[in-house]
């Protein structure tokens, strides 16, 4: 049972390497590369010089990604910034409308204070009086 289902995976991969010859061809994948196994000077210049092209590149792609991270990191803190200023601005409204509701709670003035009790004295007999 095992030998036929291993016969149609061969004949399948055989199938797939015959359809698509340039998949099992290596590439050339860029990367650092050892220049130092190459025996001829124009091939280590050329090694090298490919080095080089490679990590440049690899530079100004993280160079722009990291650029893109700064600019959208910048954006939300001038909008964070933004919104700090509005909710500084509502605190103080809070604040103030606290401070009226409480100051509507006291006597308006301390001589109207004091001036009340003696006028509650002076009813207070003649009610008793009355009776």
């Amino acid at each position: 049972m095992i030998a036929p289902m291993n016969r149609i995976a061969f004949a399948a991969f055989a199938l797939l390497t015959t359809a698509w010859p340039g998949t099992l061809h290596a590439q050339d994948v860029p990367g650092i590369e050892i220049c130092t196994v190459e025996k001829t000077m124009e091939r280590r210049t050329s090694c090298l010089q490919s080095n080089v092209d490679f990590l440049q590149k690899t530079i100004n792609k993280l160079t722009s990604d990291h650029q893109q991270k700064l600019d959208a990191a910048n954006r939300q803190i001038e909008a964070l910034k933004g919104a700090v200023i509005g909710m500084q601005k509502i605190v103080v409204e809070l604040q103030a409308a606290q401070k009226a509701a409480e100051d509507a709670k006291k006597p308006a003035t301390p001589a109207a204070a004091k001036e009340a009790p003696p006028a509650a004295k002076d009813a207070a007999p003649a009610k008793e009086g009355a009776k």
